[in-house]
């Protein structure tokens, strides 16, 4: 398990320091501003939508390790799927990072397994599920700042 741990560090590190599909993203229809005032992180999700596909996505903004590594891992995962799809995905990272499935990791969310872990620190929970609220925003097209103060 120490070895897993490790591997799971490192693409952590490796997203935070080379964020994938990072900055504003030209032609996007839709956005939406998060920010989770304990950690102090923030953060801008673009959206490109045709036919209900997320045909690009991508980020920009300030935060925490496991924040923008856990935007960068998101973002890799949202483009090419549906509106229903990425409502799935959601529920599925929510669920493995929350542990309110009580399973420990979904076979199903890939790279994203990496942020398991979270979940045995409730106060960096927030901080890995902020990108992902703020992508509800962006995709139901809300106008309102997401917080991690108000997110479900």
């Amino acid at each position: 398990m120490p070895d897993l741990r490790e591997l799971y560090q490192e693409v952590i590190f490796d997203h935070n320091r080379k964020p994938r599909n990072f900055g504003r993203l030209a032609g996007a229809n839709r956005s939406a501003e998060g920010v989770n005032p304990l950690c102090g992180d923030k953060l801008t999700l673009y959206l490109k939508m045709a036919d209900g596909v997320i045909e690009d996505v991508s980020f920009e903004g300030t935060g925490c390790a496991i924040s923008t590594a856990s935007a960068s891992l998101m973002t890799e995962s949202l483009k090419g799927k549906t509106e229903a799809q990425a409502q799935a995905l959601f529920e599925e990272f929510h669920a493995l990072v929350t542990g309110s499935d009580g399973t420990q990791a979904a076979a199903s969310l890939g790279k994203l397994d990496v942020l398991c872990g979270v979940r045995d620190f409730p106060g960096r929970v927030k901080c890995a599920t902020l990108a992902w609220h703020t992508f509800q925003a962006a995709l139901h097209d809300e106008t309102r700042p997401v917080t991690t103060e108000s997110s479900p």
